[in-house]
């Protein structure tokens, strides 16, 4: 499969654990932009929803995205998601993209 993929993963934080849920996302955020293939990763919160988080990633292709699931500082934040928060992702192939 050929083309862009999107990922979106909205975060909810377990009860007194926001903070700690922003600052394991904002952690990600330099490393994974300085990643080859990566060409967006956005961390966005819910003004509506205080604790939920949304992650915005956009990578060159597939190859990319498996490359940044392999890295160390993304199986650090899977480890420790259990803890912090509930996570739902999805990874979205490319339709039309402007």
């Amino acid at each position: 499969m050929t083309g862009k993929v999107k990922t979106v993963a909205v975060l909810t934080a377990r009860p007194g654990k926001a903070d700690a849920l922003r600052d394991l996302l904002g952690q990600l955020i330099e490393p994974s932009r300085a990643e080859p293939g990566n060409l967006r990763y956005d961390l966005w919160a819910d003004p509506a929803q205080p604790g939920r988080f949304v992650l915005d990633e956009l990578y060159v292709d597939h190859a990319a995205v498996e490359a940044h699931r392999a890295t160390a500082h993304f199986q650090n934040y899977l480890a420790r998601i259990p803890e912090l928060g509930e996570r739902t992702a999805w990874t979205l192939n490319e339709v039309a993209v402007a």
